[in-house]
């Protein structure tokens, strides 16, 4: 096994330096660890950097820094992405947004924070390498779409899925997910989990095509790594393309892609008098 291995805050790409094989968990200070065993990344969210599970910029920074950095390695070819909080994720950072339009409220710092999370999930579905997300806890609104932009997608039986944004007063647009939650698992049913803001559990997820497979937590590692080795073996030649094809047939199920407005309608909704 390779030692566990760190983002340097200082580059705008990872440079990722080895530290002591001991340390299981990320500085207090890194938004997310990693950790590479053979051709497996393992990407950690640590909300113990931003006292929180959700998604603010420094973690939207370091995820598209560290599949920016993917370019320079092309022997990784699965990514693993997990947290540890005690929930995968609780959703965006609302306050960010409410302080990013308190400095400006013309909504372009704003619009800046809502084009990293586009950013983001698009490198999630266009990298080379295999991605998986592993889920446990709660999966709330920008998680789900994080999660979602993942190939692959397991979870912990003890999963609460939930797309609250109507229900905040605010319109799903995060990350171009409507289009992507459309594709895997359909509109119907996706249109009233949206409405409705109901929540839902690991094997509705998994009727719906959001979860490919869930299991008891204690026993979730083991799913992940029914995936993962063989998946190493595989020829990377034939996953990349594999992938790509994939992607590209999804993509062409979609007549437009308005996921590009996605920052301009937060913005405007936001920054609208109440």
């Amino acid at each position: 096994m390779n030692p566990p291995i760190t983002p340097s805050a200082a580059a705008p790409t990872p440079v990722w330096e080895a530290v002591d094989p001991a340390e299981t968990a990320p500085p207090a200070a890194a938004a997310v660890g990693l950790t590479r065993t053979g051709s497996v990344l393992h990407v950690q969210l640590n909300p113990s950097a931003q006292d929180d599970d959700v998604l603010n910029s420094a973690v939207l920074d370091a995820l598209i820094a560290v599949l920016d950095g993917l370019h320079e390695q092309p022997d990784i070819q699965i990514l693993v992405l997990s947290s540890l909080g005690k929930d995968f994720c609780l959703g965006a950072d609302r306050r960010e947004y409410q302080d990013a339009l308190a400095g400006d409220p013309t909504g372009t710092a704003l619009r800046r924070i809502a084009d990293k999370a586009h950013r983001l999930c698009q490198a999630l579905e266009n990298t080379h390498a295999v991605t998986i997300a592993r889920l446990h806890g709660k999966v709330i609104g920008a998680g789900l779409a994080l999660a979602v932009h993942c190939d692959l997608r397991a979870g912990a039986d003890t999963c609460r899925f939930r797309m609250p944004e109507i229900g905040l007063g605010l319109a799903p647009a995060w990350g171009g997910a409507m289009g992507r939650l459309i594709t895997e698992a359909g509109a119907a049913r996706i249109r009233e989990l949206m409405l409705t803001c109901d929540e839902f559990d690991a094997p509705t997820a998994h009727r719906l095509g959001l979860l490919h497979k869930f299991a008891p937590l204690d026993q979730l590692d083991a799913t992940i790594t029914a995936w993962t080795r063989p998946l190493a073996r595989r020829s990377p030649q034939a996953l990349v393309l594999t992938k790509h094809m994939l992607a590209g047939y999804t993509k062409a199920a979609r007549t437009t892609d308005a996921t590009l407005l996605d920052s301009h309608l937060l913005a405007a909704q936001l920054a609208q008098p109440r």
